[in-house]
């Protein structure tokens, strides 16, 4: 079977582990530090802030940015539903604008419509690996005095005319075993401020700046270095394996027929956390069915936009129309391309869908 994702642990990751358990510092300790350290450098910004996961991350970012009850935040509708959520978590209220139906990404020309008098912040989602047009919204927030919070949770790495994911406002990344690299389970927070960076580290743990001093209210998100360990190894991995990821999709561009393979603007670089085609003429179902039959793993993100989901429709009123989000909910597919494919993989993945579109 190939599957769609596939975590790679090896003996550095183990070493690290059992170097930490050896150690009796499990919980937030010197491996997070290091590791904090070594992923703003990666991102190009001047402090990262470990957190228990990228939802977590969400959460500390909005709240060290002061979002709170009755403020609307402009993000996307396609991607998973923790972006929304986390504006719910602080009492904002997600407002969703269209996709380009190109990127899957927020489309900047739909952005200045939807701005109120209570809109406090963009939160643009760089999908499946790709940066959203940060220079169209940079000027976009700049001229309306808003925050950028970057849901960079599936974008390690990747670069919009020459800036890191997670560099253009307050960034948050995830750590789970199906990113470009893992913690096991963990999440990160990018900034260049140094009120942020305090905010989040006070936030994230029980609202203290010194022990058993509580200063406000706080949560406890706190990574252990256990989690650190593995990520630390899986950072110094990281060029590797989007390499690798690039490779893969570079090869499944030049030999896929009868669907359109993804779009990655110039000035841009992919990292391809998924490798997502659109699939015709409402065959997308049934070429997955046929990829099953033949092993090979698929998966539809997301086959619900968020404004469609029930709890958002039912409970909170949402009745948007978003013409490219929706459409691209039903035919997008995401074939295999993490780094542990072979070329006998990647060649079985082009001759199954190549054989079930009739391009073969």
């Amino acid at each position: 079977m190939i599957n769609i994702a596939k975590p790679i642990i090896g003996d550095e990751e183990k070493q690290a582990v059992m170097e930490v358990l050896d150690s009796g510092i499990i919980a937030q300790g010197p491996r997070v530090k290091a590791f904090e350290e070594a992923f703003a450098q990666m991102c190009a910004t001047r402090y990262a802030i470990a957190t228990s996961s990228g939802t977590t991350a969400l959460h500390v970012a909005l709240l060290a940015n002061k979002i709170g009850p009755g403020d609307e935040i402009i993000t996307s509708a396609f991607t998973f539903i923790a972006s929304a959520n986390s504006a719910l978590y602080v009492g904002a209220r997600p407002v969703f604008v269209d996709i380009d139906p190109k990127t899957y990404n927020l489309d900047p020309s739909k952005i200045e419509a939807a701005i109120t008098p209570r809109t406090k912040a963009i939160m643009p989602v760089h999908l499946f690996g790709l940066c959203c047009d940060m220079d169209a919204i940079t000027a976009i927030a700049k001229k309306h005095n808003l925050i950028i919070i970057e849901d960079a949770c599936q974008s390690h790495g990747a670069v919009c005319n020459g800036r890191k994911a997670g560099s253009f406002g307050t960034g948050a990344f995830s750590l789970y075993p199906t990113k470009n690299i893992t913690s096991g389970e963990g999440g990160m927070i990018t900034t260049n401020s140094d009120e942020i960076d305090e905010s989040c580290r006070v936030i994230r743990q029980h609202g203290m700046r010194r022990r058993y001093y509580h200063d406000e209210l706080g949560f406890n998100f706190r990574m252990t270095d256990i989690h650190a360990a593995i990520g630390l190894a899986q950072l110094g991995k990281l060029q590797t394996y989007n390499k690798k990821r690039q490779q893969n999709a570079t090869f499944l561009n030049a030999h896929l027929k009868g669907v359109t393979v993804p779009y990655t603007p110039p000035g841009f670089e992919h990292v391809y956390h998924q490798y997502t085609v659109r699939v015709p003429d409402g065959r997308r179902d049934a070429l997955r069915e046929y990829l099953k039959e033949q092993e090979i793993g698929s998966e539809v993100y997301y086959p619900v936009p968020i404004h469609k989901q029930s709890f958002y429709v039912r409970q909170l009123g949402y009745h948007d129309y978003l013409p490219e989000t929706e459409k691209a909910a039903a035919e997008v597919l995401s074939l295999p391309v993490h780094p542990s494919l072979t070329q006998s993989d990647l060649e079985k993945i082009v001759q199954a869908v190549n054989t079930f579109m009739g391009k073969g």
